[in-house]
C-alpha cells in the first residue's frame, strides 16, 4: 500500500495528532483504558514491547493504567497512553491519510475532539496506538522516546 508521508520538518504536522478513547477521573489518578484483545502472535510482540518500554516519555514518569495489562502503559498526567495490539485503524486504508515517520517508525495520525491526537504504527506486525492529550499534542518527544522499543520488538510487515 502506498501511503503519503508528512515530513517531520514542521512541528505543525504534529497538530494532526489525536487521542484514543481514554476515560479518566477528574483527578487523573484513576485512569482506565480499553485493553485490546489481540491474537497470541500479536500478544507476544506486545509483551516484548511492554518489557522494553521506557520508564519516562518526554520526561514524564511511567505508570500502570486500569486494568493493569501488558498491552497498556501510561506516562504523565494527563496520561500519554500506549495500547498495543489494537486493530488496524480505518484511516490506514486511505492513501491520503496523514502520517509521520519518527526514527524509523511510521505512524498514522488522527485528530480527536478536544485537541487530542491518536497515532498508530503502520507497516508493523502489531499495531501500537499512542494517544496524546492536547497538553502534549505539539511534541514529537513521546514518539521519539517510544521508537526504539517499537523497532526492537514489533517486526516490520503487515
Amino acid at each position: 500500500m502506498i501511503r503519503r508521508r508528512v515530513a517531520l520538518i514542521a512541528v505543525s504536522a504534529v497538530a494532526c495528532l489525536s487521542a484514543a478513547a481514554v476515560y479518566a477521573s477528574p483527578s487523573g489518578t484513576d485512569e482506565s483504558v480499553a485493553v485490546p484483545v489481540p491474537d497470541a502472535r500479536v500478544a507476544g510482540y506486545c509483551a516484548a514491547l511492554h518489557a522494553r518500554l521506557p520508564k519516562t516519555v518526554s520526561g514524564l514518569p511511567r505508570h500502570d493504567l486500569k486494568p493493569r495489562s501488558d498491552l497498556t502503559a501510561g506516562w504523565g498526567n494527563p496520561s500519554i497512553v500506549l495500547r498495543c495490539g489494537v486493530p488496524r485503524p480505518p484511516v490506514d486504508a486511505s492513501p491520503e491519510a496523514d502520517g509521520v515517520d519518527v526514527n524509523g517508525v511510521g505512524w498514522s495520525i488522527e485528530q480527536e475532539s478536544g485537541g487530542s491526537f491518536r497515532l498508530t504504527t503502520t507497516l508493523r506486525k502489531a499495531y501500537v496506538e499512542v494517544t496524546l492529550p492536547r497538553k502534549y499534542a505539539g511534541d514529537l518527544g513521546p514518539l521519539t522516546d517510544l521508537a526504539g522499543a517499537v523497532k526492537k520488538t514489533i517486526p516490520e510487515g503487515i
